[in-house]
């Protein structure tokens, strides 16, 4: 067998690898959001189907399986159909290029090495947005449309900004490689970026809940304005992707943040925190640890859903344009003329 079958198969293995472990954090994740709303709230969440409602998950999927797909005469058919699969499809492109482990074997635990990983990244999810955008104008209805107007408004002051943000990381990192920045802040946690660039975390991760459309930034689906913006027309399947989208971004911005300033896989305690390439158990370890951070910012984006109010629209632009762009641009002034003293 050639190097290159063998490539191959390894690649699809993680594939299904990763797959069968997103999607049931996506599912899960569902639960996990009406659990911590529960006890926020003093309510007890979700507890009739399975152990502690743990089969909730599937109770839901067969629901809106078996719901009417129903598509309203009035919308322009073949973008109404199109746009929950573009809402869906960038998350999972962009945790290719993730590194969620070290190594096992002669095997880097990460399915697209790209030297641009970075890049790569920004130029993917950025596409996120013509899914909900295309279901706006699809959906040929005055609220969908603003909502779908709001998202793309939202998507442009935002992405500025979390661009802006990383470079000054790169800059300390010198490589656009993901793997990279984690060998990088490998050997200590005074090496994690959150530490050494804390104001760039700070604008990455309040933009990364702009991008994903969670509050305080919902604005394109404010159910006390927009009904539910741009999916009000969906129903059955369709509408079950856009959340699917929703909860898949939330996974794909928490392991970039988890990548790019939380350490990736290492860990600075018990020699976890230096590649392996022969042991399983050490490898494995790795992966453990970087779904954990994972875990732990995800249940931040649950969290800040349910304790903060939703932004006005014009603070929202505010926010993005008069105090993050320039805050962004001075960060990396400030990066530079540091290390152009420091050379």
């Amino acid at each position: 067998m050639t190097e290159h079958h063998l490539f191959l198969i390894f690649s699809l293995i993680k594939i299904a690898c990763v797959i069968a472990v997103l999607m049931p954090m996506i599912a899960y994740a569902v639960v996990a959001e009406r659990r911590i709303s529960a006890f926020i709230q003093n309510r007890i969440g979700p507890n009739r189907v399975g152990p502690f409602g743990l089969l909730q998950p599937l109770a839901d999927g067969v629901k809106f399986i078996l719901k009417e797909d129903f598509t309203p005469d009035h919308v322009r058919k073949a973008y109404f159909w199109l746009a929950p699969a573009i809402t869906m499809i960038p998350a999972f492109m962009t945790i290719a290029v993730i590194p969620f482990g070290s190594s096992i074997g002669n095997q880097k635990m990460v399915i697209a090495d790209l030297n641009v990983g970075i890049l790569y990244t920004f130029g993917i999810v950025s596409l996120g947005v013509y899914g909900i955008v295309l279901a706006g104008y699809a959906s040929n209805s005055k609220y969908p449309f603003l909502g779908g107007i709001r998202s793309s408004s939202q998507m442009i002051s935002y992405e500025i900004a979390m661009g802006m943000s990383v470079i000054p990381v790169f800059m300390l990192v010198g490589d656009l490689n993901l793997s990279g920045v984690v060998a990088y802040q490998a050997g200590g946690i005074h090496r994690w970026l959150i530490f050494r660039a804390p104001l760039s975390f700070a604008i990455f991760m309040v933009a990364a809940f702009a991008e994903t459309n969670r509050l305080p930034f919902d604005l394109p689906e404010s159910e006390q304005e927009l009904v539910g913006g741009y999916h009000t027309e969906y129903s059955s399947m369709k509408f079950a992707l856009f959340f699917m989208g929703e909860y898949a971004n939330m996974i794909a911005a928490s392991a970039m943040m988890v990548t790019l300033f939380l350490g990736g896989w290492s860990l600075p305690f018990f020699g976890l925190d230096h590649a392996t390439n022969n042991s399983l158990g050490l490898g494995i370890a790795h992966i453990v640890i970087f779904l954990a951070k994972l875990l732990v910012l995800m249940v931040l984006f649950i969290w800040v859903r349910w304790m903060w109010p939703r932004f006005r629209y014009d603070q929202l632009m505010d926010l993005g344009w008069r105090r993050f762009i320039p805050l962004a641009l001075a960060n990396i002034f400030i990066y530079a003329a540091l290390l152009w003293l420091k050379a």
